[in-house]
C-alpha cells in the first residue's frame, strides 16, 4: 500500500530500547520511503491545495502539540506509509474517537488521502509529509502513541536487499518507547518471509508483547483493500502481526 521500503542499516542491544529510541537519526542510511515516480490527478493537486492548509502538518524537529494539531485530546494512531489512503480514511470512519497522525511522501497518495476525507467528511486524520523515521524522532515523545500500523510496507523481495526492509530491530525499538504501556503495534503483509521477519523482530523487542500466539486474526478495523484482494484472488497470504505495549 505505502511507498515504505528502508529501514536502519545497524542493530540496537535490546535492554538498551528505551535509550535507543532517543539515539541520533542518520538521514543518508536511515529512511522510511522512496520517492516514486508518477503524477496526480487534478483532483488530488486541488485537494492538496484545498485541504493542505488545514489538514497537513509542516514537519518540525520538535515536539508536536497533537491537541493544537487535531484541536482536541484523543488517542493517537500512528500510520506509516499509507500509500493511496484507502484503509486510513476506512479505519478514521470506523474509530472516530481516534485521532491518525499519517506519514507519507509520496504526493498522489496524499491527494488521494485529502479527497477521500472530503468526500467522508473525517476530521480525524493529519498528514506529514515527510520521513517517518525523522517524524518519529523529533516530533513524537515517548509514551505519546495509543497504537502504530504499519501496513504492507515495501517487501524488497530479493534476499540481498532485506536490509533494507522498515521493520528492524532498531526503528520498532523506538517505536515500542513512543507507545504508551498498553498501546498496540499492528503490521501486515502479503509476503511471507516479511511477515515471518516481523514477528521475529517484534518478537525480540523487550517492551512488546504477541497478542497471539503467532500470526494474528485479521482485526475486524483493518479491510480488505482492492490491492489486498486481488493479492487473494491470485493465492498471495496476506499476514497480520499485532503486538501491544507491556505494562
Amino acid at each position: 500500500m505505502g511507498s515504505i521500503v528502508t529501514a536502519p542499516t545497524h542493530a540496537l542491544a535490546s535492554p538498551g530500547a528505551a535509550r535507543a529510541a532517543d539515539a541520533p537519526f542518520h538521514p543518508r542510511t536511515i529512511k522510511s520511503f522512496v520517492r516514486r515516480a508518477g503524477r496526480g490527478t487534478a483532483g488530488q493537486a486541488r485537494a492538496v491545495e484545498e485541504l493542505g492548509p488545514r489538514f497537513v502538518l509542516p514537519y518540525a524537529p520538535a515536539a508536536l502539540d497533537t491537541v493544537a494539531a487535531f484541536g482536541r485530546s484523543a488517542p493517537l494512531v500512528l500510520e506509516i506509509g499509507f500509500g493511496m489512503g484507502e484503509a486510513t480514511a476506512h479505519i478514521a470512519g470506523l474509530r472516530p474517537e481516534d485521532d491518525f497522525l499519517c506519514c507519507e511522501v509520496h504526493e498522489p497518495g496524499v491527494g488521494a488521502l485529502l479527497k477521500r476525507m472530503r468526500e467522508q467528511q473525517l476530521t480525524n486524520i493529519r498528514i506529514v509529509q515527510h520521513d517517518a523515521v525523522e517524524v518519529i524522532g523529533h516530533m513524537l515523545p515517548e509514551g505519546c502513541l495509543d497504537g502504530v500500523h504499519i501496513f504492507f510496507p515495501d517487501p524488497w523481495h530479493k534476499k540481498k536487499h532485506h536490509k533494507r526492509r522498515l521493520i528492524q530491530p532498531p526503528l520498532v525499538a523506538r517505536l515500542a518507547a513512543r507507545i504508551r504501556p498498553g498501546g498496540y503495534l499492528h503490521c501486515a503483509t502479503d509476503w511471507q518471509s516479511y511477515a515471518e521477519q516481523m514477528l521475529q523482530v517484534l518478537g525480540a523487542e523487550p517492551l512488546l508483547r504477541n497478542t497471539a500466539a503467532g500470526f494474528a486474526p485479521r482485526p475486524d478495523y483493518r479491510p480488505r483493500t482492492k490491492f489486498e484482494h486481488r493479492g487473494l484472488r491470485l493465492g498471495h497470504g496476506v499476514w497480520d502481526v499485532l503486538f501491544v505495549r507491556r505494562i
